[in-house]
Formats: structure tokens, C-alpha cells, sequence
């Protein structure tokens, strides 16, 4: 079994399962110099809003990072043709990609703050329901900016296989067969790198944005990775949020950290560590940011210094959210 996404393996046990795959905003035209900032902070307070009631956030960041994830630098065709966080996920064929399971459940839970402000592209509510998740959930404040440009037609998806590997395939390679070529590999370091470099990002934005792990679980039927549940997801073991409230939730999957609904430094702790509970999660990827000196460096750093993560990390996550992204204006809007 061919299992994927060490980085975005997010799936919020709130949302409800949905079967069928309805196309959104194909006749919808592109995103214009109308979005304001006025339009752009009430979508803001619709998103919180989803947030707080369904505490969906882990699933929010995983939508976003695979609409982005995407993303091929060395495309030279005109966009959208590198792929990247331009709202493409919305469409079939890219909801169905086999790494995109279960995300169609994210994309309906965001389709009324979209009716509800025309103007806001779907690229901009992805990537604004992500940010404000990790935000929400206690990490750091990110300076995103918006006024994203809509692909409007399936047409415009890009083709399947860009996304990374969290273990290797019955070959015996990361990002093999259903993968693109340019980020095969035998080791979960080279296939991390040939991934998130070819996107444009560097080592350290490799090890901060796994930090995200902090954040959510993984479930087998969506993945290929996680328990049923476990004695963290199991809906007996109390979930914290942020604000101090207790979460409510769906049981199921496997996290990588025990209070899976709050983002912190925690994963940098939990990875390295010998007597880590044996119903946390650990991925290749995972273990490999403390086996690989490179990326080490980084990763010992946010264990001893949640700081120093949270800065790498909210430089990171804005990296990610505007790859391949088209703004109209051409500055964006920053909030």
C-alpha cells in the first residue's frame, strides 16, 4: 500500500462523511480588484465561527496544504500550470486523488462562507480556514495575505502525485508508483527534500511545518496510516482546546501527540523520545527530522525553544500558503 502525506495527514473527527463529489464555483468567475478587506474579515469571522462549533481545524489545515502541496517550481507554462493554492481542489479529478480522501468533507464545511461572500475566492478561504485554525488552536499569529485568483475549470488540476510519502511503497521507495519521478527516493530524507525543495522550500521549512503534527490525526481509511482509534481518540480521553474549553469530537484515528487539538512544541518532545506512548503516531518522516543531521539542527532547536518554532513555523506556513497563487491585486491584502 502506497501511504501518504507526512506534513498534512489532518482529518478532523467533527466532520461528517459525504458521498458524493459535487463540482463547486466551475461557472464562478475569477476572483477580481473587488474582494476588499472589509469582505475579507467577514469571511475571517464566518470561518472562526465553523471553527468554534466544529472544532475541524486539523482537517481546515490539511484542505489548504494539499490545495498548495501541490505545487511544482520549475514549471515555466503560464499559471496555473505550476499547481499550488489556486482553489483547484474543489474539482474533480483532484478531490478524488487518492491523497485527498475525505478533504471533500473540508471543502463542504467552507462552501457557505464562500455563498456568503461572493467576492472571497475559495483559494483565500482555504488558506485563511488553515491559518486561522493554527491560530485558534494556540500557534502563532501568521501575516497571510489574500486576494488569491480562483481557477475556475477541472480542466486547470493539477496532475496526481505531487504530494509526499509518509512511508515507503511495496517497492521500497518514497513517492513511487502513482508518484511523480522527480520526488522518488529510498530514504524518507531525500524523498522530504526532492518534495518540498522542488515546491521551493527549504530544510527548515521542512522541519517546522511537520511540526504541525502537533495538530490532528491520521485515519487508515483516508491515509493508510493510524489505528481505529486509540486511548487519545477514543472520545472518552478529554481534548482541551486553547481557549481552555473542552473539545467535543468524533473517536477515531491516531494522533501524534496526546492533546491533539492544541498546537504547541509538543511533536519535537514526543519524537525523539524512547518512552513516547506507544498510541502516538510515528511516521517515518517523523522520526527521520532527528535521525537526519540537517534537519536535526532544526528539529532539536523547536524541542528546547516553542519561540523558535512558532517563528519558523508562521514564516513557513505563509511560504506554503501563497505557492503558485495569483493575486489580484497583485500585492494581495494583508491581514
Amino acid at each position: 500500500m502506497k501511504i501518504s502525506l507526512p506534513l498534512s495527514l489532518f482529518l478532523a473527527g467533527a466532520c461528517s462523511a459525504f458521498t458524493s463529489t459535487p463540482t463547486f464555483g466551475a461557472t464562478r468567475a475569477k476572483t477580481s480588484l473587488a474582494v476588499s478587506k472589509d469582505d475579507l474579515l467577514r469571511a475571517r469571522d464566518a470561518v472562526d465561527k465553523i471553527l468554534d462549533e466544529k472544532n475541524c481545524g486539523p482537517v481546515f489545515v490539511r484542505l489548504a496544504w494539499h490545495d498548495s502541496g501541490t505545487h511544482d517550481a520549475s514549471v515555466k507554462e503560464e499559471w496555473p500550470a505550476q499547481g499550488g493554492a489556486d482553489g483547484s481542489i474543489r474539482f474533480e479529478p483532484e478531490i478524488n486523488h487518492g491523497a485527498n480522501a475525505g478533504l471533500i468533507n473540508a471543502v463542504k464545511l467552507l462552501e457557505p462562507v464562500k455563498e456568503a461572500f461572493p467576492e472571497v475566492s475559495y483559494a483565500d478561504i482555504y488558506q485563511m480556514a488553515s491559518a486561522r485554525a493554527i491560530e485558534m488552536a494556540g500557534g502563532p499569529d501568521i501575516k497571510m495575505k489574500y486576494g488569491r485568483v480562483d481557477t475556475t475549470s477541472p480542466d486547470e488540476c493539477p496532475a496526481e502525485g505531487n504530494l509526499p510519502d509518509a512511508e515507503a511503497g511495496d517497492d521500497g521507495n518514497y513517492g513511487g508508483p502513482g508518484g511523480t519521478a522527480s520526488s522518488e527516493d529510498p530514504t524518507a530524507a531525500g524523498h522530504l527534500r526532492k518534495v518540498f525543495h522542488r515546491m521551493g522550500l527549504d530544510d527548515e521549512a521542512i522541519v517546522a511545518l511537520s511540526g504541525a503534527h502537533t495538530f490532528g490525526r491520521a485515519y487508515a481509511d483516508r491515509s493508510g496510516l493510524g489505528a481505529k482509534e486509540t486511548k487519545f481518540t477514543d472520545g472518552k480521553c478529554v481534548q482541551m482546546r486553547a481557549d481552555g474549553k473542552e473539545a467535543t469530537y468524533t473517536p477515531g484515528g491516531s494522533s501524534w501527540t496526546d492533546q491533539w487539538l492544541i498546537f504547541d512544541n509538543s511533536y519535537f518532545q514526543i519524537m525523539p523520545a524512547s518512552f513516547a506512548d506507544s498510541d502516538l503516531l510515528k511516521c517515518s518522516t517523523d522520526k527521520v527530522l532527528f535521525e537526519d543531521e540537517k534537519f536535526a539542527k532544526y528539529a532539536n532547536k523547536f524541542r528546547d525553544d516553542e519561540k523558535a518554532f512558532f517563528k519558523s513555523y508562521a514564516k513557513a506556513h505563509k511560504a506554503l500558503s501563497e505557492l503558485g497563487s495569483k493575486f489580484e491585486p497583485e500585492k494581495g491584502i494583508t491581514l
